[in-house]
């Protein structure tokens, strides 16, 4: 029995020993060159309505064409998701959602143009908020 724990350890600090250039492969990852760098805003939009009928497909794809489409015309994704959040009552509440992620400049057009569909969105569905996560890429086309 001992010497199967001696195989073990060794098979165990063989395997770790992989590890190690892996880590400091990482760690040296080129930076970002500054025309390569731009922002990932992902806006996340509940599908269902305080009162009423979840937002369709079409009704979605309206918003998609007529609202965010203008104002990002270099492209854009859009991802079906499921949202999930702890309601003021304690009860978790759930609901289908899409999530848009926008690569944009860091510029005023940009801001403006995201927060324009937060409202656009919360006003016309009825919604109390649009989430939105921004970050800074690296990007290369």
């Amino acid at each position: 029995m001992a010497i199967g724990k001696v195989v073990i350890s060794v098979l165990m600090a063989a395997a770790l020993a992989g590890c190690a250039p892996h880590a400091a492969k990482e760690a040296q990852t080129p930076t970002c060159a500054a025309q390569n760098r731009m922002t990932q805003t992902t806006l996340y939009f509940g599908l269902n309505r305080p009162a009423g009928a979840t937002i369709t497909e079409q009704e979605w794809q309206r918003f998609v064409d007529n609202d965010v489409t203008p104002r990002f015309r270099d492209g854009l994704t859009v991802f079906d998701a499921r949202g999930q959040w702890l309601g003021n009552d304690g009860k978790v509440a759930r609901e289908p959602s899409k999530a848009l992620m926008l690569i944009h400049a860091s510029d005023s057009a940009s801001e403006k143009g995201i927060e324009a569909l937060r409202g656009i969105y919360k006003s016309r569905f009825a919604q109390e908020s649009v989430m939105r996560v921004d970050e800074t890429v690296c990007v290369q086309f």
